[in-house]
């Protein structure tokens, strides 16, 4: 190998400086293998996120408010978008401190009412911390 001055070229040499060492090779065959598997990965994520907001059963529940009436009892204000002429049925829940289910109801949205604010009060078996709109479906 032979010695550079400093400043004169790269610190660790070019590769004529080691011809010893074997080309590289297979490069594009890497990146196309990593850029398939982020598509894959992405296309998967963008599928359970439009999945999980509702839209894909075609009704849409918003919680607008919940309060807690004591330990037997709890109240759920909420919003439901659906078409027209379909009729919903939408599960709502009510949870404690450890996430454990202590009420559920079912509520059916009747056809002729697209968006409607629904309250609903909902029995439980212990004190609520949370109540929460499980899914809500076309029928």
């Amino acid at each position: 190998m032979a010695t550079r001055d400093a400043g004169n070229g790269p610190v660790l040499g070019t590769p004529d400086d080691f011809p010893d060492r074997p080309e590289r090779g297979g490069r594009i065959v890497v990146h196309v293998v990593i850029g398939v598997l982020v598509a894959i990965i992405a296309g998967g994520w963008g599928y359970v996120m439009w999945s999980m907001n509702g839209s894909a059963n075609g009704a849409i529940a918003q919680v607008v408010s919940f309060r807690v009436r004591g330990p037997s009892e709890a109240e759920i204000a909420f919003t439901v978008s659906k078409p027209d002429d379909r009729e919903a049925v939408c599960r709502i829940r009510a949870m404690d401190v450890h996430h454990v289910e202590v009420g559920s109801k079912e509520v059916r949205i009747r056809p002729g009412e697209g968006t409607k604010q629904v309250k609903e009060r909902l029995g439980t078996s212990a004190e609520a911390t949370s109540v929460h709109i499980q899914y809500c479906n076309l029928v």
